[in-house]
């Protein structure tokens, strides 16, 4: 009779399970709310704070999304297309 050895099962640190929840539970943004939302910002009809707050996201993510886009924006060619 060979006796099998049942090891207990692998045990994930606690971080690492919090983390693959908060993974799995982040929101997606698609591109074109991403430059809705700062537009709405750079218009300035409201606050930032109340934007994000409205937005159900953190201003951190906001002034990201913000950097992001007007960073592209200097990136393209200046002058006619074509």
């Amino acid at each position: 009779m060979s006796q099998k050895s049942s090891a207990p099962p692998a045990r994930v640190p606690a971080e690492q399970l919090v983390r693959d929840i908060r993974r799995a539970t982040r929101k997606h943004h698609f591109a074109e709310d991403k430059i809705r939302i700062v537009l709405e910002g750079l218009r300035g009809e409201e606050s930032i704070a109340a934007l994000c707050r409205r937005e159900a996201i953190a201003e951190s993510l906001y002034y990201a999304w913000s950097k992001e886009f007007l960073e592209a924006g200097r990136r393209r060619p200046s002058g006619p297309i074509g």
